[in-house]
């Protein structure tokens, strides 16, 4: 059960909790093939099925694994081997990258999301807290923000405790006064329990808890499970 009067910060994971991922990097993809279609139409073509792109990636993580917490570096570099393959230029994965970045930050916000940062931001340090590529100042979002932790930037990923410390440390505060709000059982909600904080597990398709222990208990839980933002904020009031 969630402890309020130990609470000093507030993480928050990004994709899929502050904004739908899949929508967006759907959109990305095409505004990619688009790019690609225009400058280097053989690649274009090389990947014009999502089967294609995925074994590129495939290939990219097990021959880069310098590339594993690097989701730009693996697209960048994917976005390459997909140019050498073709026969076109490789140096064109700098732009093309670029242009799938760019549409990669035009993302739609699930509505609770601004009313809940202001509501946040006011109350407590926010940090940000993701295995992603997103970069806050580029969605629009840097303002309610105290600082930004990247598995890329720092090294490591969640569930690893070691960036839920990091982004403790960049509040201000301990472990255990931080509050982690986010989608992911495992990355998120696990993660940071085994890091020493608090969580919120934020569960917007209303899901089955799916960490039963062996012994048929439940094992692990979040402290507190809501559907939005906009709940967590009452809850905080």
């Amino acid at each position: 059960m969630l402890n309020l009067g130990k609470i000093r910060a507030i993480s928050l994971d990004l994709d899929d909790t502050l904004w739908p991922i899949w929508p967006t990097i759907e959109r990305a993809e095409k505004v990619l093939h688009a790019w690609l279609a225009h400058h280097a139409p053989a690649t274009a073509s090389l990947c014009a099925t999502p089967a294609t792109l995925r074994e590129l990636r495939a290939h990219m993580v097990q021959h880069r694994p310098d590339l594993q917490h690097d989701m730009s570096g693996l697209r960048r570099e994917s976005i390459r081997l997909a140019l050498v393959r073709a026969g076109d230029d490789p140096q064109l994965a700098e732009p093309a990258f670029d242009a799938f970045f760019a549409e990669r930050h035009n993302v739609d916000f699930f509505p609770d999301v601004l009313p809940a940062l202001t509501f946040l931001s006011q109350r407590y340090p926010l940090v940000s807290l993701s295995n992603g590529n997103a970069d806050l100042g580029r969605v629009g979002l840097a303002p309610y923000f105290q600082g930004a932790v990247s598995a890329f930037a720092f090294g490591v990923a969640k569930p690893d405790p070691r960036i839920f410390h990091e982004a403790a440390k960049q509040a201000g505060v301990a472990a255990h006064e931080v509050l982690h709000v986010g989608d992911d059982t495992v990355l998120d909600v696990l993660g940071a329990r085994d890091a020493g904080m608090q969580t919120v597990w934020v569960n917007r398709t209303e899901a089955i808890w799916p960490h039963g222990a062996a012994d048929g208990s439940e094992g692990p839980q979040p402290d507190l499970e809501f559907a939005s933002l906009g709940a967590l904020c009452e809850a905080l009031r």
